[in-house]
């Protein structure tokens, strides 16, 4: 119930910080993927599984293997491969790991539908939220039975998976306030950012996500780039990383360095750290999908400094995130880049992006995407409006640009870093 209990706190806050205004709509934008379990009578079964838990990795492997052409016909599905973050892969750790869980499940949602459910009774989900189960398809906008019966075929899966409801419905009521279905959090993000096709996002908080906007459908077989669904209608390309501020906090720690220190030590450091790279793997990858690997460090000397790791661990963050926005340049076009979350309000990371991106790069004005977006999402259903035009009427969008460093060395850091990554693992 801790989810519940912080939500009541935020709804109070919020209350209180605003002058106690009239709620018009409700919405909750989560963390994708999770794996939340119920049983006949809605209780939880077991306490949820999210989507860094990389405890069904081997479940990922086996499913994709299950598809005559593996990861080619998994994409075509669904526009995604499965990997460990993938609920589908949850559900067979479940089935394989907890029979009297299983015995017992009646429901599986994501995280944000079970706040919803809380708040209204419904057992219903989004299709920004539902693209990234693996078994419900952006491509056809439907329910993949056929995959899901992989996993169990003797299952009724059309009783036990939420109702998806179209992107400005009202699903229900929390006392007398309109509830809207909800999103994932990088769908909520994309609706509290404005964003346009053309422009990508790089988002930096503990884990980091490239993603962009776009009117058709993506598929891309190698895995890198989830075709996942909008929370508007339209189709979101991501690539995640499972390690982004999660790194420099650590490298902080050894340094015994605060996070503002580390971020004026990385910043007397020149462009490419003094040869020292740093691959950030730390805690398992999921772009390249390595859920066992580590981080590796690589080009120290007798005469290294504290500026230079630090450099090194901020620019090897950047170099994973970049790689990441790769992909999705390669799945959608993109113009200019904008950087959002924790890590972008640090110096280090903006200068490191902007220094080793070939486009414009920008900070966005809204400081709480995901929230932004949900707001979005509430407006839009409760006044019977789109999201672009909340959007518009909100004037959402701004960016600031960040301003490109002079004297530095881009694609040799970038070409550095590929080589550690080539060397320490083939992808």
């Amino acid at each position: 119930m801790e989810w519940w209990s912080a939500f009541e706190l935020a709804y109070a806050a919020s209350l209180a910080d605003a002058g106690d205004p009239e709620v018009v709509g409700i919405s909750v934008a989560g963390q994708q993927h999770g794996m939340v379990t119920l049983d006949a009578n809605g209780d939880v079964l077991r306490p949820a599984k999210l989507w860094n838990d990389t405890e069904s990795a081997p479940d990922a492997g086996w499913l994709s293997n299950q598809l005559a052409a593996g990861a080619a016909d998994w994409a075509a599905a669904i526009g995604s491969v499965p990997v460990a973050a993938f609920t589908i892969t949850k559900l067979s750790w479940l089935h394989r790991t907890e029979p009297d869980a299983w015995s017992r499940l009646a429901h599986v949602l994501l995280p944000h539908d079970w706040l919803t459910y809380q708040l209204t009774g419904q057992i219903v989900t989004d299709r920004g939220d539902a693209s990234g189960t693996g078994y419900w398809s952006p491509l056809s906008g439907a329910y993949r039975w056929d995959l899901l019966d992989i996993v169990d075929r003797d299952r009724d899966w059309s009783q036990t998976v939420p109702r998806v409801a179209a992107p400005t419905e009202v699903v229900g009521e929390w006392h007398g306030i309109p509830v809207a279905c909800g999103t994932g959090d990088n769908m909520g993000a994309a609706l509290g950012l404005g964003l346009a096709a053309g422009t990508a996002v790089i988002s930096i908080g503990t884990s980091g996500t490239a993603y962009a906007v776009s009117d058709t459908p993506t598929a891309d077989p190698s895995g890198l780039v989830a075709g996942f669904a909008d929370a508007s209608g339209r189709y979101l390309p991501l690539a995640c990383t499972l390690n982004a501020t999660k790194v420099t906090d650590a490298v902080a720690r050894l340094l015994g360095a605060e996070r503002d220190e580390l971020t004026a030590l990385a910043m007397a450091a020149p462009g490419g750290a003094g040869g020292l790279t740093l691959l950030p793997y730390f805690d398992g990858e999921r772009t390249p999908n390595l859920p066992r690997a580590s981080g590796w460090l690589s080009g120290l000397r007798s005469d290294v400094s504290r500026e230079q790791v630090a450099r090194a661990a901020v620019e090897g963050v950047c170099c994973s995130l970049l790689d990441a926005l790769d992909a999705i340049r390669a799945v959608a076009p993109v113009d200019r880049v904008v950087l959002v979350g924790g890590g972008a309000r640090s110096q280090a990371y903006r200068s490191v992006v902007a220094a080793l991106s070939d486009l414009p790069v920008g900070t966005s004005d809204v400081d709480e995407a995901v929230a932004t977006g949900a707001c979005v999402q509430a407006a839009a259903a409760a006044q019977g409006q789109s999201h672009d035009e909340v959007a518009r009427r909100w004037a959402l969008g701004a960016v600031t640009p960040v301003e490109r460093p002079g004297g530095t060395a881009g694609v040799d850091v970038r070409a550095q870093y590929a080589a550690l990554r080539g060397a320490a693992y083939s992808s």
